[in-house]
This record gives C-alpha cells, sequence and structure tokens, in this order.
C-alpha cells in the first residue's frame, strides 16, 4: 500500500514537472527541481491543444501554412540576471527541437542569464511588444522587421534571446531601423552592459557549434538577437 502511495506521490510530481500545469514566468526552487529531476524539465513536446489555443490566431495565424505537426513545445528552466530560477517556454520547428534543448540546458548550466522566456502569444504575438519586455522566443508567424517577406520565425527555425539588449538594426539612407525601438541604448557595441550578446559569449558559441547563423555577422543588417538554421 505504502509502494503504491508513493508511486502516485511520483507519478502526480512528474505530471506537474512535464504536464499542461507548467507556468512560464514562475519561479522554481532548487528542491523543486531536485524533486522533479532536472532532465525532465527540458523537454521538447507536440503541441497540445491547450498550447494551440493559446497560438491560434495570435503567433499562429489563420492563414498559417506550417502544419501544427511540424512544432514543437519546449520547456526549459532559465536563470535571470538577479539569480531566478524560471520555468521557460518557447515554440520552435521539429526539426531544431532537439537542439534547442540542449543548447538551453547548456546556458542553464553555465548560469547564463535569460531574462524572460513565454509564448509570444502572452503578447498577442506583438513582436515589438515582446522584445521590449526582453523576450526570449521563436515561433511567430510574421513578416521581417519593416519588411514584407516572411521572418524565419514563421517556421519556427530562428530563435531570439534577450532582444532588448541585443537588437534588430538596419541603416537605410533616411533612417535607422531599431527593433525593438526601445532598444536604441544598445545599438552601439562597443560597451559592456547587461545581457549582451558578441560572438565570444557562450550563447553565440552554442548556437554556432549547433549549426546555427548568428544575425550579428550578417553584412546588410544587424541582429543581434538572432539564431537561425
Amino acid at each position: 500500500m505504502k509502494r503504491t502511495l508513493l508511486s502516485l506521490i511520483l507519478l502526480l510530481v512528474l505530471s506537474t514537472a512535464k504536464g499542461e500545469s507548467w507556468r512560464a514566468g514562475t519561479e522554481i526552487t532548487p528542491t523543486e527541481i531536485a524533486s522533479y529531476g532536472i532532465d525532465n524539465l527540458f523537454t521538447a513536446e507536440p503541441i497540445s491543444d491547450e498550447i494551440f489555443a493559446r497560438m491560434w490566431s495570435k503567433s499562429y495565424k489563420k492563414d498559417c501554412t506550417i502544419p501544427r505537426s511540424e512544432l514543437s513545445y519546449i520547456k526549459a528552466l532559465h536563470i535571470t540576471l538577479d539569480g531566478e530560477i524560471k520555468r521557460g517556454e518557447m515554440v520552435v520547428n521539429r526539426a531544431i527541437s532537439d537542439d534547442i534543448v540542449k543548447i538551453l540546458r547548456a546556458l542553464f548550466d553555465a548560469g547564463y542569464p535569460i531574462e524572460r522566456m513565454v509564448l509570444v502569444d502572452n503578447y498577442d504575438a506583438d513582436d515589438e511588444a515582446s522584445m521590449a519586455a526582453n523576450n526570449s522566443s521563436a515561433f511567430n508567424y510574421r513578416t521581417t522587421p519593416g519588411g514584407t517577406r516572411l521572418s524565419a520565425h514563421s517556421r519556427g527555425m530562428a530563435v531570439d534571446i534577450n532582444p532588448l539588449y541585443n537588437p534588430y538594426v538596419k541603416v537605410l539612407s533616411d533612417r535607422t531601423i531599431v527593433a525593438p525601438k526601445a532598444a536604441t541604448d544598445y545599438v552601439e557595441r562597443s560597451g559592456a552592459f547587461p545581457y549582451k550578446i558578441d560572438r565570444h559569449d557562450i550563447c553565440c558559441r552554442l548556437f554556432l557549434e549547433h549549426g546555427f547563423e548568428w544575425g550579428g555577422d550578417y553584412k546588410s543588417i544587424k541582429d543581434y538577437q538572432h539564431f537561425e538554421k
């Protein structure tokens, strides 16, 4: 009887860690991590009905041409600059889901700070609002900033990390496009500041090792937050 009760408790704990009760953005304690088992807190899963309902008509537009079956829901932990450990979530293309789980786990193990990691749907799929909140995200069926062509995010093949501090920058003859608009202080990359991505930090190195391109290497634009495969 005791063994059966213990088994039920264990199942309840694991279902809380892995199931739809995952509350991205909430803090988790080291004791909870130990009880769940850290490997259960870095996973890639099919898009459930509950997650798809959050995405529908937001990141997953009604004219979206990407089959739901090609997308994966990532659960991962991340550490903020002040040391809080939080539950995070991300939707990516299934083709890169294993890479993203491994990268996020390695960043967590290294203590690399990521401020926020919730679905862009929490911001009604408004990319500007999500970036201004320094929210790291991936899938969003949308065009490129200031453009008309579909972004790699539309296929879930691109990830943006700490976007407020690592903006998209495009210099035109009459103006400079910065996204998010609140990131103008971080266009100049020579100084040191929190959450900054450059070619030497572990975030950039991990994505490159897994075969991604970094937007900071682009010639016509700079997209310091952006990693694409």
